[in-house]
């Protein structure tokens, strides 16, 4: 035991021999902030670990300042977002993945209840900016621009701001005070908004009104359709009439006993979800392609067969057979994977058909813009920066190839707020550098006790499927905090003291709350205890320089 007290016991910490640790060493150890999976996953650019770390100590205002740094609508987010963010997680590989998205609606919905203000606007800049459409991705970019000190106005030619989200997202996913109250939160920034109006000409609007940058923010609005063999009196409409007949309060379709909706998407399941809400006794689906391939996302598939809605894969409708019924041919995949018709034939009664076979965006208010580019998809062509081909236009969200969502669509527009913002300072944006991604395997999983993941309420069966009532019910401040706790912090230090704890040779100092630590290379020896232990994979060891 003797010969091993003089190595850390007995060095006299004011001796020469205290200050030589260097030349022992062959690495040393550094903290470094990795790039956390769920970050790297959110469409939004949402610093998903630093708004956790906040509402794991309970801390929520805070917390949702921090998140809305990125994005200005974490309530809705919170309901809408199919969130990859969880996709991503680590702690999926342990157990389950922390409920991110579940998390974000508790502050949402709480800084509406306590009328939390989003951050004042920067100063004056002088300069003027169009968005045109109300939607996620023009709501986004105006909030953004505005906290740059911009003056924004978004013009919209619906009667509600929200866009899709209004207009093809039903109640009982995202009930509308909740939309309402954070557009409302947006607009009280000095956001000027003015619905029931289009822009028909944009080049003409920025150059009569002085606008000096223009994002343009139109949803897919336009139902793409097909023609189908049927008599006069069948009845044929397309899904996002239907919810915008539900969501305006015009008067519910009259949809019959028998409802069939054709697609696979998200839209589709929502028409079948809604038809089963306005009375209809059969809401069926048809999806030429498998269960795999359908682009709907599983949740809402489960919740759509939990209500009473069918599916029928590799199905295709092919003509009424009367008034209230349709013919359907049986498919089978190929040998390219692709559906083919077999010949085979059925019939289903169909009082009403709704299509739902995808939207496309109305581009027609850019054809007479120099430079714009409408690719052959009808979307815009738009650089690394979200910038046209004409200076100074902008395009975002569902105008642009990318997946259509809410969350890209935000993201799309924090995106284009700020090279719209360098546009106009005439200088180039440039994003921050990310850190090398938190992988698994740099985690000690020791560390964290096992933790079952919360379980969001649903609402009972009988009022899911007669009533517009939201579905899915939010967490309470109990189990916000610890499913907030349940983060393991990949790739960034929490201040667990691990490795002030276990290094041999007192080298980790503390610098106190919030500061984190830092190594004295006087004392440090190179033994990587410290990164060995630390629980969240935040210390590199890196080569000695010499």
């Amino acid at each position: 035991m003797s010969a091993e007290k003089p190595f850390a016991i007995t060095l006299d910490v004011g001796s020469s021999l205290a200050n030589h640790t260097g030349a022992w060493r062959t690495q040393r150890p550094v903290y470094a902030d990795h790039l956390a999976p769920c970050n790297g996953a959110c469409p939004a650019g949402e610093n998903v670990q630093g708004w956790l770390f906040h509402a794991e100590s309970g801390d929520y205002e805070t917390a949702w300042r921090r998140l809305v740094e990125e994005n200005p609508m974490p309530a809705v987010m919170g309901r809408v977002c199919y969130h990859p963010c969880e996709t991503a997680c680590n702690r999926g590989k342990l157990d389950e993945a922390v409920g991110i998205n579940s998390v974000e609606r508790f502050l949402g919905d709480l800084a509406i209840a306590r009328g939390w203000a989003l951050p004042a606007p920067a100063a004056p800049t002088g300069k003027r900016v169009l968005v045109v459409g109300a939607g996620p991705s023009g709501l986004s970019a105006a909030y953004h621009l505005r906290r740059l000190g911009h003056d924004v106005e978004v013009r919209d030619a619906s009667a509600a701001a929200g866009g899709m989200m209004r207009y093809g997202i039903p109640t009982y996913r995202l009930p509308r005070e909740i939309l309402d109250a954070e557009v409302a939160r947006i607009v009280a920034t000095g956001v000027k908004l003015t619905l029931g109006r289009k822009v028909d000409d944009v080049a003409t609007t920025m150059a009569d009104e002085r606008f000096d940058a223009c994002f343009m923010a139109i949803g897919a609005h336009l139902a793409r359709r097909i023609e189908i063999p049927a008599p006069d009196a069948a009845r044929i409409v397309d899904a996002l009439t239907l919810l915008e007949r539900v969501e305006s309060g015009k008067g519910p379709l009259q949809l019959g006993r028998a409802v069939v909706v054709i697609g696979g998407g998200n839209t589709a399941l929502d028409a079948a979800r809604s038809a089963k809400r306005l009375g209809a006794e059969d809401a069926i689906i048809l999806y030429r392609r498998s269960w795999a391939e359908m682009p709907a996302h599983e949740s809402e598939v489960m919740e759509a067969l939990d209500e009473g809605v069918t599916v029928r894969w590799l199905r295709e409708i092919r003509r009424f057979a009367g008034p209230d019924r349709i013919v359907v041919e049986r498919m089978t995949r190929g040998p390219d994977g692709r559906p083919q018709p077999t010949g085979e034939l059925e019939e289903l009664p169909a009082d009403t058909v709704v299509l739902a076979l995808g939207q496309s965006v109305d581009t027609s208010v850019l054809a007479r813009i120099p430079g714009v580019v409408i690719g052959r998809d009808g979307t815009v062509q738009v650089d690394g920066g979200l910038m046209t081909g004409h200076p100074g236009v902008f395009a975002g969200g569902d105008m642009v190839p990318a997946e259509r969502s809410v969350t890209v669509a935000i993201g799309h527009g924090k995106k284009a707020a700020r090279h719209i913002d360098g546009y106009l300072r005439r200088r180039t944006h440039v994003p921050a550098a990310e850190g090398a991604p938190a992988a698994f395997d740099r985690l000690n999983t020791w560390y964290y006790g096992d933790a079952p993941r919360t379980v969001q309420p649903l609402l009972a069966h009988l009022r899911r499927t007669t009533t517009f009532d939201e579905v899915r019910g939010g967490l309470t401040e109990d189990n916000a905090l610890f499913e907030a706790r349940r983060c393991l912090s990949c790739g960034n230090c929490f201040e667990c003291d691990n490795c002030y704890g276990v290094c041999p040779d007192n080298a980790v100092i503390k610098l106190g709350p919030g500061k984190r630590y830092r190594i004295d290379l006087d004392f440090c020896k190179g033994c990587g205890l410290c990164a060995k232990e630390c629980p969240c994979g935040a210390i590199d060891m890196v080569p000695e320089e010499t």
